[in-house]
């Protein structure tokens, strides 16, 4: 399999800068980063790679003032994400009732209430990210005991984990990645959890039957707006969406999209440019 590197150049090369297009660009298909003097190393399958959607992420980025510069190369043929998988993740906790570890030692026991052991694929599956450690919290705050859950790209499976360890009583995810499916059952039965994990796009909630009390997702702005009316479909009337992926500055196109459907904000979050909504029915 040939992969492509992409030599970034970030000026100013932050940290927040980095952290933000490692995370658009994964979106895009890269699957390791490196940070280097001059910004980013990406690493991407060459037939997944497409100039145009870089150029998209440069244009777009959220952060004024930082200007962008790659060069793009073959490189040999390895397990980019080899040595992340060896090194593992420090242990992420979020507020003092919810940890996050690495299990790929074994399952651990923490003082918290909940806690999460996950053997991820891709170091953007830890829960080491904003928005997921955001989920995480409103899933938390949400009296989702007894409830039924929807978690709309499920990635490595930890809002659903999460949503089980809080009492939901039956938990439905999905993503489009044959990796993300396999990873989150796999984490799912490490942690002593039932969940139903289908592989496919919103076109898999026509095989679910029965409505949803909660349903979350933690994926970008284009598919949660395209995707809401289906999951309205889904959901019970009394029913909330915990909502994140995206940022700040696209709250009011998700809003606008939310009020459609009788939907108003309730709590929201931020951290790092990136948001969180948690929205409830009239």
């Amino acid at each position: 399999m040939k992969y492509l590197e992409a030599r970034i150049t970030i000026t100013p090369n932050t940290e927040e800068a980095r952290d933000l297009l490692a995370a658009l660009a994964a979106e895009s298909g890269f699957e390791s980063f490196t940070d280097s003097e001059d910004g980013l190393l990406a690493y991407i399958q060459a037939d997944l790679f497409i100039e145009e959607s870089m150029q998209q992420i440069f244009d777009d980025f959220p952060i004024r003032d930082v200007e962008f510069a790659y060069d793009i190369s073959e490189v040999e043929d390895k397990n980019w994400n080899e040595s992340w998988e060896q090194s593992g993740f420090d242990p992420i906790e979020v507020g003092d009732e919810c940890i996050i570890y690495d299990a790929k030692d074994g399952m651990k026991s923490f003082p918290h209430n909940i806690a999460v052991g996950i053997e991820a694929r891709l170091a953007f599956g830890t829960g080491n990210h904003a928005t997921t450690q955001m989920a995480v919290a409103a899933i938390i705050d949400t009296e989702i005991k007894g409830k039924r859950v929807l978690d709309c790209g499920c990635g490595t499976g930890i809002l659903s984990i999460v949503a089980k360890k809080c009492g939901a009583d039956d938990v439905v995810a999905y993503d489009i990645d044959d990796w993300s499916v396999k990873n989150a059952e796999h984490n799912a039965e490490l942690n002593e959890v039932q969940i139903d994990v289908i592989e496919g796009d919103r076109s898999v909630l026509s095989h679910t039957s029965g409505v949803f009390d909660v349903v979350v997702a933690n994926i970008n702005r284009n598919i949660i707006v395209d995707d809401m009316p289906h999951w309205v479909e889904v959901m019970h009337e009394k029913a909330r969406f915990i909502l994140s992926g995206f940022y700040i500055d696209d709250v009011n196109i998700i809003l606008e999209q939310a009020n459609r459907f009788g939907f108003r904000e309730t709590r929201r979050t931020s951290q790092d440019s990136w948001c969180c909504l948690v929205l409830d029915r009239d």
